[in-house]
């Protein structure tokens, strides 16, 4: 019975607020339609983040006279000029990229093979020649199966053309009338929302203002990073500089890990290329200095005023909603990291959980 009264203690305490249960369904709401629907709504949702990204520049021309259609116009066209130059300028160059890079990896194959058999000679005591050898068999036969199944990769195995076709004018359409009616959809959702909602007023003011300052900093950090990595690497000479610039630029997706996924590929390409030499040396300083000015410089102005989250936290929940919703689930751990946090400090307690709170910090 003890325990029985604890648990009723405790839901008194921290539930009954009929705002709080109200908000704590309408979250549970949307994570089931995500996971459960997240795939038929892929393109509303991809549309509404596109959306969202877009308000930048609207707010900025709107804010300089120019009437709202004009101004949504005008950012619709210039978003759908950017798209093209995506499909029609960069994706045809980096995917030629892949497909050298492809072709060179038996070459590839050969060298790594030379540097292990160098290995018992040097260091015996590590390394035997049988071992070697079996390292080697195996991964020049995952090399050579991967290599095939990437260059085998074809439109047969994509999803069906017509469904990419419809949306690729599905998604910009979207993204139109999103922009053009967004702020009535906004009134007619809060029409539906109880009378009394100051907690959920609270909450979204701060994740609207939280998911804006980091959405918007994470785009202008993936092409910042991305353009100078290019930029540096083409007048050093590298091949696949546009490829390499592209992993850079989504490394930042990901918080302390991504970095360090993308290095190894940069310093293999370089090794390959020019071997340990003071070109090899030089790329990997620059490397070095872009990440250094990212992560000291880009990242501190950007997302200064994005709420501070413990390293450990960001890893988890790149790890938790990775794993639930793929690049999306990364890209947004963070927001969504902050959106649980805004909850939890926003959430209404009794004098008791009060009490209890202070006890434990």
């Amino acid at each position: 019975m003890s325990m029985v009264r604890l648990i009723r203690g405790w839901v008194d305490q921290y539930f009954s607020d009929e705002e709080a249960l109200f908000l704590l369904l309408l979250l549970v709401a949307g994570f089931v339609v995500v996971l459960t629907l997240g795939s038929i709504l892929a393109p509303a949702i991809a549309s509404v983040i596109v959306a969202y990204l877009l308000q930048g520049p609207l707010f900025f021309l709107k804010r300089r006279g120019v009437s709202h259609l004009t101004a949504c116009i005008i950012v619709f066209v210039l978003f759908v000029v950017a798209c093209l130059a995506i499909f029609f300028v960069i994706f045809p160059a980096v995917w030629g990229q892949v497909t050298q890079l492809f072709g060179e990896l038996p070459r590839m194959l050969d060298k790594i093979q030379q540097l292990m058999i160098i290995l018992p000679e040097r260091y015996p005591q590590l390394f035997s020649e049988e071992q070697i050898k079996t390292l080697a068999s195996t991964v020049g036969e995952e090399l050579g199966h991967f290599g095939q199944r990437a260059l085998s990769f074809s439109l047969s195995k994509l999803p069906n053309l017509v469904a990419i076709l419809i949306y690729l004018v599905l998604v910009p359409l979207l993204v139109f009338f999103f922009l053009k009616d967004g702020s009535m959809m906004v009134r007619w959702w809060v029409s539906l929302l109880p009378h009394k909602r100051v907690l959920i007023g609270q909450v979204w003011r701060e994740m609207d203002e939280q998911f804006a300052n980091y959405i918007r900093g994470k785009v202008v950090e993936i092409v910042a990073a991305g353009g100078v990595t290019y930029l540096a690497f083409a007048i050093m000479g590298i091949n696949y500089a546009a490829l390499l610039a592209i992993l850079v630029g989504l490394s930042v997706v990901i918080p302390y890990i991504g970095a360090a996924v993308v290095t190894v590929p940069v310093v293999l390409i370089a090794y390959f290329q020019w071997g340990v030499g003071s070109d090899f040396y030089y790329l990997v300083a620059v490397y070095f200095i872009i990440q250094a000015l990212d992560g000291n410089v880009l990242v501190p102005l950007l997302f200064s005023e994005a709420v501070n989250l413990h390293p450990v936290v960001i890893i988890l929940a790149v790890l938790v909603f990775g794993g639930l919703w793929g690049l999306w689930g990364v890209f947004f751990a963070i927001p969504l990291a902050t959106l649980f946090n805004a909850v939890i400090t926003s959430w209404p307690r009794g004098v008791k959980a009060a009490h209890v709170d202070q006890d434990l910090v």
